[in-house]
């Protein structure tokens, strides 16, 4: 029997990491894509293309679809990633309902041998701090903050109920922030990382994240196609950074003005809340929000030892990542 791996979300970061790694190594790709993407053409010339929409089982079908000697192997990456944390009919629709609709698929087509769900970190219940988080069995919305991250949970749940009460063979991975190069969409990470670089943040915020280089990400999420075990959750963090931290080392590698100033969280978040009040009152977009500052503020300290341990995860260090991520930005003209 021939592979196929059928890649959802292709065109984003992760998905288009995923698509060039399987290529690299020698694996058959189908990319899903969104009619009219325009980073549709970033995707390897070695894949095959489908457009559809997750919302769409007709073109999901056409997906499905492949030759009588060809099993798949699927990886669910495409998703709505909104950092506003207020409810979206959408994001519900993508995140949750068109999860369900590849759930469905999958288990119509007997062909398709594993799926791999690309969950989040947010799905995941924050502990106290001090303690790492760690991978959970059930997944609960009201445990977790904001909409994308509910949505992730709810999406979960429903691979993690298909396992148990279909038998569907899958299993989840849940990465942390994502950084690195060829970041075409110039998602929150790379824009924060700009803005740092140009000089267009005269002061940052004392608090932490936690990001992975997309490469490791997405080595993460083939390897728990080729030995996770199904049913199973696998975390794929990193280090905590400390905003200063970050912004220190971003200053190393690219020669750049260092960030001088940073607020407490506390004063921070009374910022934020004034700024939102008055973006509101102008219909603009606020430049800080309360939950951004609380994503710094929580415990980001997610414990990868058993993507480690069961799949041969592993990471890079920070500074690797930001030197091959500012080399891309010189590389494609985004920074001088």
């Amino acid at each position: 029997m021939k592979t196929l791996y059928l890649v959802t979300g292709a065109a984003g970061f992760l998905g288009g990491t995923v698509c060039r790694q399987l290529i690299e190594q020698g694996r058959s790709v189908r990319a899903f894509v969104l009619p009219n993407d325009p980073a549709m053409k970033y995707i390897p010339e070695e894949a095959e293309i489908i457009v559809g929409d997750l919302c769409d089982k007709k073109s999901l079908e056409r997906f499905f679809t492949v030759p009588e000697d060809t099993e798949t192997v699927v990886f669910h990456i495409a998703s709505i990633v909104t950092v506003d944390p207020s409810f979206s009919q959408k994001v519900i629709d993508v995140n949750v309902g068109g999860t369900q609709n590849i759930i469905d698929l999958c288990l119509a087509h007997k062909e398709c041998r594993r799926l791999v769900y690309c969950s989040s970190t947010g799905a995941i219940p924050e502990t106290a701090a001090g303690t790492p988080i760690r991978e959970v069995s059930q997944f609960d919305t009201e445990k977790v903050v904001g909409c994308y991250s509910q949505s992730k949970a709810m999406a979960t749940q429903l691979v993690l109920d298909a396992v148990r009460e279909n038998g569907l063979d899958a299993c989840i991975v849940h990465p942390s922030g994502i950084m690195g190069p060829e970041d075409y969409a110039v998602g929150e990470t790379t824009g924060t990382l700009l803005k740092i670089i140009g000089g267009e943040m005269p002061m940052g915020i004392d608090g932490s994240f936690n990001l992975c280089d997309v490469r490791d990400l997405a080595n993460g999420t083939i390897l728990a196609a080729d030995k996770g075990r199904k049913g199973e959750c696998y975390i794929l963090g990193n280090d905590a950074v400390s905003f200063r931290d970050f912004t220190k080392l971003v200053c190393e590698e690219s020669s750049c003005k260092p960030v001088k100033f940073f607020l407490p969280l506390s004063i921070a978040a009374f910022i934020a809340g004034i700024m939102e009040k008055n973006a509101k009152k102008k219909g603009k977009k606020p430049l800080m929000t309360g939950f951004s500052v609380y994503n710094l503020a929580r415990n980001n300290t997610f414990d990868s030892s058993k993507a480690k341990r069961e799949l041969g995860y592993t990471t890079r260090s920070y500074r690797e990542t930001l030197r091959d991520e500012i080399a891309w930005l010189r590389k494609s003209g985004k920074i001088a």
